[in-house]
């Protein structure tokens, strides 16, 4: 089974941080840099200093879900795995994600164990969970309870996760409506799942995950609450239907004032936004 390794990257630190690890951690697989038009030399620095790198430029900067969507485009494996410029994979992390492709040829995903460390504690995530409340999909981790046995996911974490790439293909991978960042993977998870597929938590697969703050700095905090919130809404008008789809209808008018309020007008923001979004958006901007 081929694996090409894809890393989404924007500047060149942390990527040159880590790429030596990747490297380490995953010998004979491609390796794919899908560079989203980085303002620095980024591009020419892993040509000359990591000449098995095969690099993958957008020629403007398209976010999180039509970088990988390009990287994944050109990449020649059975089976791509997704890591963050800023996750640095633990030598033996490819065996435990592998193991499920092999087993079960329903598996779409399968996401890693990240390992963080801040504020001289260590913490751990990648299994998350999802409900249905007051018209919404909601989304949280989920407690690890057992690190030596995989369960399922609710979505395959976009930071660090392996996907087989001709379900990924055939599902046009990523939905770019979402860009610029926020519910692309669990947009994705949740396409796969309606086709009969498999969404997977591996702990046995572990990455440092030294999770950065681009976002924050780039759009600030409010705008980045209110792409939630716009996302959040895109999610359920693209893919919830019958009595779910019947009862966030009947809550919008709840969210639209009392989430209004209590987000001091920022949802409201999101649902014209979102409107505005769904009217807008064009098929092309797809993979």
């Amino acid at each position: 089974m081929k694996v090409s390794v894809v890393i989404p990257n924007y500047k060149k630190h942390p990527l040159v941080d880590n790429l030596s690890q990747v490297l380490k951690a995953c010998p004979g697989c491609e390796i794919i840099v899908a560079d989203d038009a980085s303002p620095d030399d980024t591009v020419k620095f892993l040509k000359k200093n990591f000449p098995r790198v095969k690099v993958v430029v957008n020629q403007k900067n398209l976010r999180f879900a039509a970088t990988c969507n390009a990287g994944a485009a050109a990449a020649s494996g059975d089976v791509v795995v997704l890591l963050n410029s800023d996750v640095a994979p633990k030598k033996g992390f490819l065996k435990p994600l592998l193991t499920h492709f092999n087993k079960d040829k329903k598996v779409f995903a399968v996401s890693c164990l990240e390992i963080q460390f801040a504020l001289g504690k260590k913490s751990f995530s990648g299994k998350n969970r999802c409900w249905f409340e007051r018209g919404f999909l909601n989304h949280a981790a989920a407690p690890i309870v057992n690190f030596k046995k995989p369960a399922l996911n609710c979505w395959g974490t976009g930071g660090s996760m392996a996907l087989d790439r001709k379900k990924f293909m055939d599902l046009s991978g990523f939905d770019t409506i979402y860009a610029p960042a926020y519910w692309e993977d669990i947009d994705l998870s949740w396409r796969a799942r309606q086709q009969g597929f498999r969404i997977l938590f591996e702990p046995r697969s572990r990455v440092f995950h030294n999770h950065e703050t681009t976002n924050i700095s780039v759009f600030g905090q409010k705008r980045l609450s209110t792409m939630a919130y716009r996302n959040q809404l895109i999610f359920v008008w693209n893919n919830i239907r019958g009595r779910r789809l019947v009862e966030h209808f009947l809550w919008l008018p709840y969210h639209l004032t009392i989430t209004t309020l209590r987000s001091q007008g920022l949802f409201l923001v999101a649902f014209f936004w979102a409107i505005w979004r769904k009217l807008t958006y064009r098929p092309s901007e797809k993979l």
